[in-house]
């Protein structure tokens, strides 16, 4: 797959989609089945910290999803990867995985492609939280990669963008309430987040939703850094 004859395939689904951080041969359109995208993992680094936690997509058992495929040129695979590896495995909650994806349209062919997948052990896998829940978690947070309500906000104008519906992402928006701006994307934090977020930091709602690590743990987790 990443030898020097064969091109990678990366499937991204969050933040993958709106800003890949490498140039790919080819992006399209493609289905995975087997696993859902669902916000059930806290962010402690790239859209929350330690003191407020924040919440990001990862890819749950069950379900369909659709995304984006890259197609990335064999030379330049190895530097991709290792580009992977340091932006999704911080922490080790994501495994790294090769599945078959469908590449949609008239094309409609399946290759393998790599991608990161939740684990359920992990301590920061929060399962599927109520709407409520998700929504008092990520107004107030905020990481190394931004306010968390633009991450939503970005995932699903892009998802718009592409024709790609799901509903209980749509009624989380309506939850969050009425700063959820369809406008093109440029920019990674909204005013109108950047103003929430001030008015909810500080208020420790639901602090308890991020499981420490013991050093035990975080060993267990962070070897995981090749496809298995």
């Amino acid at each position: 797959m990443t030898g020097p004859r064969h091109d990678l395939w990366v499937f991204g689904y969050g933040s993958l989609m709106w800003r890949p951080g490498f140039d790919p041969l080819e992006a399209v359109r493609a289905r995975l089945t087997g696993y859902s995208r669902r916000l059930c993992v806290t962010s402690v680094h790239h859209r929350g910290s330690a003191l407020r936690p924040g919440l990001v997509l990862g890819l749950d058992r069950g379900g369909v999803c659709q995304g984006v495929a890259y197609r990335v040129a064999a030379a330049d695979a190895a530097g991709v990867l290792v580009y992977l590896r340091a932006r999704e495995q911080v922490n080790g909650v994501y495994r790294e995985a090769l599945v078959p994806i469908e590449i949609e349209g008239e094309r409609h062919e399946i290759v393998q492609a790599v991608t990161y997948l939740v684990e359920r052990a992990h301590p920061s896998y929060s399962g599927r939280l109520p709407l409520v829940i998700q929504a008092r978690i990520i107004r107030g947070a905020r990481g190394l990669s931004g306010v968390n309500v633009d991450y939503v906000i970005n995932t699903l104008a892009h998802m718009a963008a592409m024709g790609i519906r799901e509903r209980e992402l749509e009624r989380l928006l309506v939850v969050l309430g009425a700063f959820f701006s369809r406008d093109d994307g440029e920019g990674f934090v909204s005013a109108r987040a950047e103003v929430l977020r001030r008015a909810s930091v500080g208020s420790g709602l639901l602090s308890g939703y991020q499981r420490r690590m013991r050093p035990e743990q975080r060993r267990r987790f962070v070897y995981r850094q090749k496809i298995s």
